[in-house]
């Protein structure tokens, strides 16, 4: 009889959990779907009234004009620019530093600089963004004072420019690639690395060769929440960027499809609000683009393993 009423309440556990497995997946689908949903809900009554053409490869933003223009094609360029950059800047070093961390330096050492890497995780965005203001900005308007003195076209920035954001974005992405590569690093069986250096592998061979592309998936599992981050971030970069709708290039003051949102969506009405719904729309696509990718390659390299 005890037996039986013991089988009975596990078995009663077992479904109350099942049962709440099952809502709490069904609450995040739903969450994605709604907010799929509402997105392209908000987002395309604009690409009507506008046209598609006009507002992706409109190179014009003047929403308040006598005749206004919603041209965001260079807030694109700037977006892919800066994400792209940010993240051939700061996936290699975060890379590097992980292996650093994991098989070349002593305990102690890493023992002081991996609490401070996962600080850097802490940190708000905003004092990233008032770092940047304070002391890049500053080194930046110098650079560009000696590059472009004489110069009689070039509009100067105050240091507020692409540039900037890059550096700023590549800082960001730094500790979650950094502590992700380290812990798929970790993860490593040492039997791999024993037989390559028994094979007559060097250290640093042995490193490249056989430690980094085992942990290969997990590292890709680092890059992928690096993008998610360089892509969604608005307030460092609104503080360091420049705030101007311009082609991305190096010392140009540019506006990011995060930025853009954050700029203008408190004071605007009407179309335009309207348009600034299709520009978060336009960001919710890239990112869903970027994920499946990612998602794709990740997969092929779990497969390769």
């Amino acid at each position: 009889m005890n037996i039986k009423a013991k089988n009975s309440a596990g078995h009663i556990i077992e479904t109350v959990a099942k049962v709440i497995f099952i809502l709490c997946a069904a609450t995040a689908v739903f969450a994605v779907c709604s907010i799929t949903v509402y997105m392209f809900a908000k987002g395309t009554p604009a690409l009507k009234q506008v046209g598609v053409p006009e507002l992706l490869f409109g190179t014009s933003w003047m929403p308040t004009a006598k005749e206004p223009s919603f041209g965001i094609l260079y807030i694109i360029l700037s977006s892919i620019v800066g994400t792209t950059a940010s993240i051939f800047i700061g996936v290699p070093v975060g890379l590097l530093t992980a292996v650093f961390l994991t098989e070349v330096s002593s305990k102690h050492l890493a023992g002081v600089v991996q609490p401070a890497v996962e600080l850097l995780a802490a940190i708000p965005s905003v004092i990233y963004g008032l770092i940047g203001m304070m002391l890049l900005t500053p080194a930046m308007y110098k650079l560009e004072k000696l590059i472009f003195a004489g110069s009689e076209t070039h509009q100067f920035t105050g240091g507020s420019n692409m540039l900037s954001a890059i550096i700023v974005l590549a800082i960001m992405i730094l500790p979650t690639v950094v502590n992700v590569s380290a812990s798929a690093i970790r993860a490593v069986p040492k039997d791999l690395k024993a037989a390559s250096l028994a094979l007559g592998a060097s250290h640093i061979q042995t490193i490249f060769k056989v430690t980094v592309p085992a942990a290969r998936s997990g590292i890709m599992t680092g890059v992928v929440l690096g993008i998610g981050r360089a892509i969604g971030e608005a307030m460092a970069i609104n503080m360091v960027a420049g705030g101007s709708v311009n082609i991305p290039l190096p010392f140009n003051s540019v506006r990011l499809l995060t930025t853009q949102l954050v700029s203008e969506m408190s004071y605007a009405e009407g179309l335009h609000r309207q348009v600034l719904f299709t520009v978060g729309l336009v960001l919710f696509i890239f990112i869903m683009i970027i994920n499946l990718v990612l998602m794709k390659v990740r997969k092929g390299a779990e497969l390769s393993e």
